[in-house]
C-alpha cells in the first residue's frame, strides 16, 4: 500500500473527494451505452430516457429494459409468495439462522427509538403527530451478487417504523432473484418483491406502472445509474440519500494490532474497486507492520483482483504526528466507517464530529456493522456524513405540526401576528387575525 507521511499530502490525494457523478465514463460503458440506445449518451441522458420511458409506458418499458440492459425475458414482474416460500428450502439452515439472528437485532435496535406524538394542551393544544409514511420502495442489488443483508438494513426500520407496505424491486440474474434475497425479505415481513434493476427499478417505485405501486419513498444503495435516477425523482417521492463506494477509515495507534488492521482493510476492500480502505496511523513501525500483513494476507483471498484494484485505487496509509492530527484528518473526510484501534478509544470517539459508523476497539469490527450489530449498514458516503445520518426509523415517519389556540393565546399572540403580517404586506393575513380578535372581544363584553 501507499505510506503517505504528510497530512497536507494526504488532504491534496487519497483524501481528496470527488463526486461519483463527476468521474469519466469508462469506454467499455460508452460502447454499452452505444449499443443499448443507438447513440453516444452521457450517463444523465441515460437515465433520463429511462425515466420518461416507464413514467409513459409502465410495465411494457420494464419488461423492454429486462431485455435490453438485464439481458433477462421476464413473463411478469412481481415474485409470487409461492416463491418466496419455495426459497427457503434453497438457502441452509445455518445461514437462514444467522439472517433470523441478524433481523432480531436489527428490530430490536430499532425499538428503542423514541420520537412519538405529543400535544401540549397548556394553550388549547400545540404539539406534533408522528406518522409512518404508507408506501417505500426499498432498492437491493442483485443479478450477479446476493445482499440478503440490504433487505434486513432497510426493509426492517420502515416496518418498524410503521409502514402500511414495504415493497422490494431487485434485478434477477440468469436464474431469477437469489433465493438468500427472497428468504430475507421473507423475514423481514417485506411485502412485495419485484424483479426489476437499475434506474428503470426507481422510474417504476416514483411514477408507479399497472404492476408496481408508487411509493412515498425509496430507499437503498445502488450503481451510478440507480444514483442518478434516485436524484432526478426527489421531489416527488423521497429518498434516503445519495451513495456512493464504500468506504473505511481505521485509526490506530501504536497499541493496535497491525494483523487486525490489515484483515479490516483487506474486508473493506474486497467491496469493488473503488472502495476506499485508508489506515491513519501515528506509529511508522505500524504503518510498515500493516503494510507488510496486508501484502501476506491478500494472497489468500479469493477477490484479491478486486481487492488490489481498490488499494491501488483508493487505498492507502497515512502517518500522522499524533490522535488530535488524525481526528482533524477524519473529521474533514467524513467516512462512512470509522474504526479505532487506539488507547482510551471512548475518549477518542468523543471527538469525532463526522463519521456515518463509529467501531470503538479491536473486539468492534466494522463486519459485525455490516450484518449483525443492529444499527442499519445503509450509511452516508462521499463526505456526506457532514450532515447525513445512517437510515433509522426516523427516516420512515413524517411530522405533523398540530396547531389548537384557544382564545386567550390567541389575545396574547394575534397582535403580534397581524403586525408582522402588515409589515409583509400581507393586509389580508393581519385582517384574519383581527376579525378573531374582535370577535373575542366582543365575547368578554
Amino acid at each position: 500500500m501507499k505510506i503517505i507521511y504528510s497530512a497536507s499530502d494526504a488532504r491534496a490525494g487519497l483524501l481528496k473527494r470527488s463526486p461519483v457523478e463527476l468521474q469519466e465514463t469508462s469506454a467499455g460503458l460508452k460502447q454499452r451505452i452505444k449499443e443499448v440506445f443507438g447513440k453516444e449518451l452521457t450517463l444523465h441522458e441515460v437515465v433520463g430516457q429511462i425515466l420518461e420511458e416507464v413514467r409513459k409506458k409502465g410495465d411494457s418499458a420494464l419488461f423492454e429494459y429486462g431485455r435490453r440492459l438485464d439481458g433477462v425475458e421476464l413473463n411478469e414482474l412481481e415474485v409470487k409468495r409461492e416463491e418466496i416460500a419455495r426459497a427457503h428450502a434453497r438457502v441452509s439452515r445455518e445461514l437462514i439462522s444467522a439472517l433470523e439472528l441478524a433481523a432480531q437485532r436489527i428490530r430490536t435496535f430499532h425499538l428503542n427509538w423514541k420520537n412519538r406524538s405529543w400535544i401540549d394542551f397548556g394553550e388549547g393544544g400545540l404539539g406534533q403527530w408522528v406518522r409512518p409514511l404508507g408506501t417505500v420502495g426499498v432498492y437491493v442489488p442483485g443479478g450477479r451478487a446476493s445482499y440478503p443483508s440490504t433487505v434486513l438494513m432497510t426493509a426492517i426500520p420502515a416496518k418498524v417504523a410503521g409502514v402500511r407496505e414495504v415493497i422490494v424491486a431487485t434485478p434477477p440474474g440468469e436464474d431469477g432473484i437469489s433465493p438468500e434475497t427472497l428468504v430475507a425479505a421473507d423475514i423481514a415481513e417485506v411485502d412485495r418483491v419485484f424483479r426489476i434493476g437499475g434506474a428503470q427499478a426507481i422510474a417504476a417505485m416514483a411514477f408507479g406502472t399497472q404492476s408496481v405501486p408508487k411509493v412515498d419513498k425509496i430507499c437503498g444503495p445502488g450503481n451510478i445509474f440507480v444514483q442518478l435516477a434516485k436524484r432526478m425523482v426527489y421531489g416527488m417521492v423521497d429518498i434516503d440519500g445519495f451513495y456512493g463506494p464504500t468506504e473505511t477509515i481505521i485509526v490506530a495507534d501504536e497499541t493496535a494490532d497491525p494483523t487486525i488492521c490489515a484483515a479490516d482493510l483487506l474486508a473493506q476492500a474486497e467491496h469493488d474497486a473503488m472502495a476506499s480502505a485508508i489506515l491513519i496511523t501515528t506509529s511508522t513501525k505500524m504503518a510498515s507492520a500493516v503494510d507488510r500483513e496486508v501484502e501476506r494476507q491478500v494472497v489468500e483471498l479469493g477477490r484479491k483482483e478486486i481487492i488490489l484494484a481498490s488499494l491501488e485505487n483508493r487505498g492507502g496509509i497515512i502517518v500522522v504526528a499524533d490522535l488530535e492530527e488524525a481526528v482533524e484528518l477524519v473529521n474533514g473526510y467524513a467516512p462512512e466507517h470509522l474504526s479505532l484501534m487506539v488507547n482510551d478509544a471512548w475518549s477518542c470517539a468523543e471527538k469525532i464530529r463526522n463519521a456515518g459508523g463509529i467501531f470503538i476497539g479491536e473486539d468492534a469490527p466494522e463486519v459485525v456493522g455490516d450484518y449483525t450489530a443492529g444499527p442499519s449498514h445503509v450509511m452516508p458516503t462521499g463526505g456526506t456524513a457532514c450532515f447525513g445520518s445512517p437510515l433509522t426509523v426516523e427516516d420512515f415517519v413524517k411530522v405533523t405540526s398540530v396547531i389548537a389556540v384557544d382564545g386567550k393565546t390567541l389575545g396574547a399572540i394575534g397582535p403580534a401576528a397581524a403586525t408582522i403580517a402588515s409589515a409583509e404586506g400581507l393586509d389580508a393575513h393581519a385582517r384574519a387575525v383581527n376579525m378573531r380578535l374582535a370577535k373575542i372581544q366582543k365575547r368578554r363584553v
